[in-house]
């Protein structure tokens, strides 16, 4: 079973994590996410566990409990979507309809004869 982490502290390993989960049962990985460009922790992680029964008496016992200061947010991981199922993302700086001249742009050079 995959299980998600939330509310990770920023100082948390990998292997304290495995520690962690692995009184429950065999872990067989943990995935801190960590920012592209920083490097720096993203505040979760996701940890897998051979034994379904192991992972949920770890889920119960070990959501919202103290660690490392923080709370954690512990529960079954949702499977990932498909990234076609998403809708596109837009760029920052696409402007949309409106601003910047954009959308009709008030109609400039148009002129109707009444």
């Amino acid at each position: 079973m995959n299980i998600y982490v939330g509310n990770l502290s920023f100082q948390a390993s990998e292997e304290e994590l495995e520690a962690l989960f692995g009184n429950y049962g065999e872990v067989t990985s943990v995935k801190i996410m960590t920012d592209r460009e920083t490097g720096r922790s993203r505040g979760f992680a996701f940890v897998e566990m051979a034994n379904d029964d192991d992972a949920r008496q770890a889920i119960e016992d070990l959501h919202e409990s103290e660690y490392k200061t923080r709370n954690l947010v512990v529960n079954e991981a949702k499977p990932r979507t498909n990234s076609n199922d998403r809708p596109p993302r837009r760029p920052y700086n696409s402007g949309g309809n409106g601003g910047n001249g954009g959308g009709n742009g008030g109609n400039r050079g148009f002129r109707r004869d009444y």
